[in-house]
């Protein structure tokens, strides 16, 4: 027995199938009982301008629970309460409600996202949209695991088509300030952090960026987005990965651009140089 998983080793193909059943059985439940407050809550305003409500605060203490009962000694850093980085091999990652402002008022687009990491890094990350119902999870680089990134089990990748007038390209609400023509792309504002990311992920844009993600809206989707092929930029020239043992994340942001190919970096990157410098 280990005490990083409760029952199984770490690093070894029981291990990864334990993390992959919790992740995706936990958001499940979690997203059940979600899914009744959706469109019902209020929410109040974050000093950094987020908001917040009592289904994120629920959430939050329900998945903490959940691993510290299957892995009592991983770390948890989490959006609603835990922001310094534990001094943990292993650490989860938690938004409980990506998309607060969707989740109150009633649009259908929000996620629950856990993100996994080893000695500061993302190895996998499961994220689950209960409104779609669709489970997002992947593996990058973890210890004895193929990379690989999936929706409901199956393999992603992805696209590639060059830029183009039926191509799609997605802005946050923050970053879309920064918009000029003409633009190779339809635009499209989802207003979900990790769904932006992961819709390159998938194959349905050919990017995404965000002005202000904090590191649990990066966490999950970062080893899904790598493990399907996309190129991931932070803007600011920040180093995203390992994270700092003892440091408070909860107000630092990563302006990021994920794009589909990398040799399509260069002719996103001029319609957003100004997000460029913090």
């Amino acid at each position: 027995m280990d005490s990083n998983s409760g029952s199984t080793a770490p690093n070894t193909p029981e291990f990864w199938a334990t993390v992959v059943a919790f992740a995706k059985s936990t958001t499940t439940e979690v997203g059940a009982q979600l899914l009744k407050d959706f469109g019902q809550m209020q929410a109040q305003e974050k000093e950094d301008g987020s908001l917040v409500t009592p289904s994120d605060q629920w959430a939050d203490l329900a998945l903490r629970e959940a691993i510290a009962l299957q892995f009592p000694s991983h770390g948890v850093l989490s959006e609603e309460v835990a922001h310094v980085f534990p001094a943990t091999d292993w650490c989860w990652v938690i938004d409980p409600i990506d998309g607060t402002t969707n989740f109150t008022q009633g649009i259908p687009l929000w996620a629950i996202s856990l993100g996994l990491l080893y000695q500061g890094t993302p190895v996998f990350g499961c994220i689950y949209l209960p409104t779609l119902n669709q489970h997002f999870h992947g593996f990058w680089s973890a210890p004895n695991q193929a990379n690989g990134s999936f929706l409901n089990d199956r393999p992603i990748k992805t696209r590639a088509d060059a830029p183009g007038s039926n191509q799609f390209f997605s802005f946050c609400a923050r970053s879309i300030k920064y918009f000029r023509h003409p633009f190779p792309c339809k635009i499209r504002m989802l207003g979900s952090s990790c769904y932006n990311f992961l819709t390159v992920a998938a194959g349905i844009t050919l990017g995404s960026v965000e002005a202000t993600p904090k590191i649990w809206d990066i966490a999950g989707v970062w080893p899904i987005a790598q493990a399907a092929g996309a190129t991931w930029i932070t803007l600011d020239g920040q180093t995203l990965f390992p994270l700092t043992v003892g440091k408070n994340y909860g107000q630092q942001a990563y302006p990021t651009l994920v794009v589909s190919r990398s040799q399509w970096v260069e002719q996103f990157l001029p319609f957003l140089k100004d997000l460029e410098t913090p």
